[in-house]
């Protein structure tokens, strides 16, 4: 690549940052005009409610509208934040050392032309004992990595999980149901031998996760496609939508234990093995005066330890709900975020939007809060296969891609949750 070309390379990817960065502006300034435009129709509504038997059709209709564009609005911005931040997968191969060159060379041949005779030699090379014909190659780590990332930025719990990588189809986490025994002595007093400390323990097994995009095979024979980038892109959705809905409510069963699957009791009986929650008193709603006061008993319901870190978790229509509430003082309790691809907050707590919680119903639990690093874990075995299949849907090529991902609940003192009922 000539030096002028390089140059006309490089300004035009500057030019093409400059462009996205103010579509986003752009876009969350909009955001932003709306959000007033949502608080003074609400004004307007809660005017009509004070005067009035009710509020006036046309006013809830517009404020209905304005509620609804909002969320279109941050879907709209979310997409742009992330389209802009993601990484090109073409630039990476300089920057690969000689083995993961032989690997993407092997690899490009296997999934363009199905010759596989450079991956086995490149596996038996490297000794690798997850690889197996019949079930499939192991991916580039380049490409593996970009999915992983992708995942991160898509997936709402993995952004406020822990995660932890293994090589094995289960992981296994000690923690103790008691403490050592202490107490007080005086200086000279002679020391009784202390009970050790009970342990137990939590397993995260690994289940498969599968996608099936398809290729044509001109996609296939078209040698400036980036075929990394194109299998990473077509199976990140797939996957991520079928691990939040897990990590919300799977019931464990070839798939993880969402946090949502546990036992759930009230927070005053809250024991080693539930998930606390409080109730707002009302059916599948919050009370009419003060509804605020439920979220604020809901906060207090953490220890102060998982409230520096603590994240809300509810889904699209919750949020609509809750930006119609005002505190004691008239302030709305919701915010949007400081700036474009940042967190809406609910009482300066940050909310993370998963599509995967119930609607607010007669005893949903709709809403949580909780450090989710401390509460969660996400378990990924390492390796992601992907299998060449010529045959089932001629004259499309399938790429049968599978991934191993567990989770369940690490700390139940770290998750509360918000029950729309009666107690």
């Amino acid at each position: 690549m000539s030096e002028d070309t390089s140059r006309f390379d490089f300004e035009t990817k500057i030019a093409d940052q400059a462009c996205a960065g103010f579509e986003i502006e752009q876009a969350f300034d909009g955001f932003l005009r709306s959000f007033e435009a949502f608080k003074d129709a609400n004004e307007e509504r809660l005017s009509q409610l004070e005067t009035r038997l009710g509020a006036d059709v046309v006013t809830t209709e517009k404020m209905q509208r304005i509620n609804e564009a909002l969320d279109q609005q941050k879907a709209a911005i979310d997409e742009l934040t992330l389209a802009a931040r993601r990484p090109q997968l073409g630039g990476e191969a300089a920057g690969l050392s000689a083995s993961a060159r032989e690997h993407k060379a092997a690899w490009e041949a296997y999934v363009r032309k199905g010759v596989a005779d450079g991956l086995l030699q490149w596996e038996a090379k490297a000794l690798s004992v997850q690889s197996d014909p019949d079930g499939g190659y192991l991916v580039p780590e380049h490409t593996e990595a970009e999915i992983s990332r992708a995942l991160a930025d898509i997936s709402p719990i993995r952004q406020i999980a822990a995660v932890r990588q293994v090589g094995a189809n289960i992981y296994k986490k000690p923690f103790a149901v008691t403490g050592a025994a202490t107490g007080w002595v005086a200086e000279t007093a002679a020391r009784p031998e202390t009970n050790a400390p009970t342990l137990a323990e939590l397993q995260f097994p690994t289940m498969e996760l599968y996608a099936m995009p398809a290729a044509s095979s001109t996609l296939l024979d078209d040698s400036v496609v980036n075929i990394d980038q194109w299998i990473a892109e077509e199976v990140q959705i797939a996957f991520a939508e079928q691990e939040s809905a897990a990590f919300v409510a799977g019931d464990g069963v070839n798939k993880p234990k969402g946090f949502l699957d546990y036992p759930k009791v009230d927070n005053a009986s809250w024991s080693w093995g539930n998930i606390g929650y409080v109730a707002t008193g009302v059916a599948g709603g919050f009370a009419a005066s003060d509804p605020s006061d439920h979220l604020i008993d809901l906060i207090y319901s953490l220890k102060s330890g998982h409230r520096a870190n603590a994240h809300w978790i509810m889904n699209r229509s919750a949020q609509a709900e809750i930006r119609k509430i005002k505190d004691a003082d008239g302030n709305y309790i919701w915010a949007p975020g400081h700036e474009a691809g940042a967190a809406p907050t609910l009482m300066n707590f940050p909310i993370a939007e998963a599509e995967d919680m119930p609607d607010i119903a007669t005893d949903s639990y709709s809403i949580g809060i909780g450090d989710f690093r401390r509460g969660y874990l996400i378990v990924d075995r390492v390796g992601v296969r992907v299998l060449r299949d010529p045959f089932t849907s001629k004259p499309y090529v399938l790429f049968y891609t599978t991934k191993r991902v567990g989770g369940g609940v690490q700390n139940f003192e770290a998750i509360k949750l918000l029950k729309f009922g009666l107690a």
